[in-house]
């Protein structure tokens, strides 16, 4: 059986069965006790090495629900793999510290997949590609999601083999155009309607500083910013709570090229990354695929994983094309909820660099 091997354990996360059970119980006995909410069936979360992104995670895996869980979707990035449509793993396992049994995919879905086809509105033919296991392997944004599905899994199941878990449906998504992003959201709206299936969208959220390419500034940004406890549709603050969470769009920013380009009494650079970071986490709150494409398109942030959400954000507004559920209920079902926000670090000057961490997650 060829299986895909824990390639980041012992730099990434600990590659310590016990001790990784240990940190992962920990982060998870973060969030409130009240989650999950039942049939929230998918989460955003970040990826991360765990010092850095792991409790932020806590906070999603917290809040997924899987106690109806036959099969469970992870959406992924491809940060190393020139990929412009999505790809289907060809192993038949994927390997955790935490057992020497491997997590199964449902290798049955996986071809069916594969044999898929669909046409985009440019009348353009799309289909899955495969990843060979050494381009999986590389690959640390599914791998990240691994261990706390396990984790959660084994506690869920205490008794039983992994082998009989909720096989994985493991799908790299690359630089898609919105036209293939609505493509994929067609293919996928079946899976998401149905109340056994689960979604994972592995995503960080702004890459910030010259080594990433992004220096974007927004000089009238709220400073201090705005608190990271109140969140878009989020559990204490919904978005009936006031206009911050309805901010889907910012004004025009630019691009440091030095520290003296912040404006005496401007807002700190951290501040503004948060206030875009805000905008991005209100588009996808509401749940449309265009608005979410628009705040990326103007302000350029590096979410990783806008493709993954966006084509979930697609797949969502297809089903909710239908006569049943095409208004969006007022209960904020089928709209994400954020639940937690975080950076690696405060950025003060152009010199430094961070990345943002989100978990977030909707009922459906």
């Amino acid at each position: 059986m060829a299986l895909r091997e824990a390639d980041h354990a012992g730099s990434w996360y600990s590659d310590n069965g016990p001790q990784l059970a240990q940190q992962l119980d920990q982060w998870l006995s973060k969030p409130s006790s009240d989650l999950p909410l039942p049939g929230a069936r998918v989460v955003i979360s970040p990826h991360a090495g765990y010092a850095y992104s792991g409790p932020a995670a806590g906070y999603a895996y917290k809040a997924l629900d899987l106690s109806q869980a036959k099969r469970i979707f992870i959406l992924h990035p491809s940060h190393h793999h020139h990929l412009s449509t999505a790809a289907l793993p060809v192993v038949q396992g994927y390997l955790t510290p935490l057992s020497s049994e491997p997590l199964p995919l449902d290798l049955d879905l996986l071809s069916q997949l594969s044999s898929v086809t669909a046409m985009t509105s440019q009348n353009r033919q799309f289909r899955f590609t495969t990843m060979s296991k050494e381009v999986d392997e590389a690959e640390h944004s599914c791998e990240m999601q691994l261990p706390y599905l396990h984790r959660l899994l084994q506690k869920l199941y205490p008794e039983q083999p992994a082998s009989s878990y909720p096989p994985l449906v493991p799908i790299m998504i690359g630089g898609t155009s919105p036209a293939t992003e609505k493509a994929l959201g067609q293919i996928l709206a079946p899976y998401i309607a149905d109340s056994t299936n689960v979604f994972v969208i592995s995503s960080d959220f702004c890459h910030w500083g010259s080594r990433f390419g992004y220096t974007y500034y927004v000089p009238n940004a709220p400073s201090p910013a705005v608190d990271p406890d109140s969140l878009p549709n989020g559990l204490t603050n919904p978005s009936s709570d006031g206009p911050l969470h309805a901010q889907t769009s910012i004004s025009k920013g630019i691009s440091l090229r030095s520290s003296k380009d912040v404006s005496n009494g401007g807002p700190q650079i951290h501040d503004s990354i948060a206030h875009v970071d805000r905008a991005c986490m209100c588009a996808i709150a509401t749940g449309s695929h265009d608005a979410f494409l628009s705040i990326l398109q103007g302000t350029g942030n590096t979410v990783c994983g806008r493709h993954p959400i966006g084509v979930f954000l697609a797949g969502v507004e297809e089903l909710e094309k239908s006569a049943e559920t095409e208004a969006a209920a007022e209960d904020l079902k089928r709209r994400f909820r954020f639940m937690r926000y975080e950076r690696s670090s405060d950025v003060k000057s152009v010199r430094d660099s961070s990345v943002s961490y989100v978990s977030a997650f909707a009922v459906l």
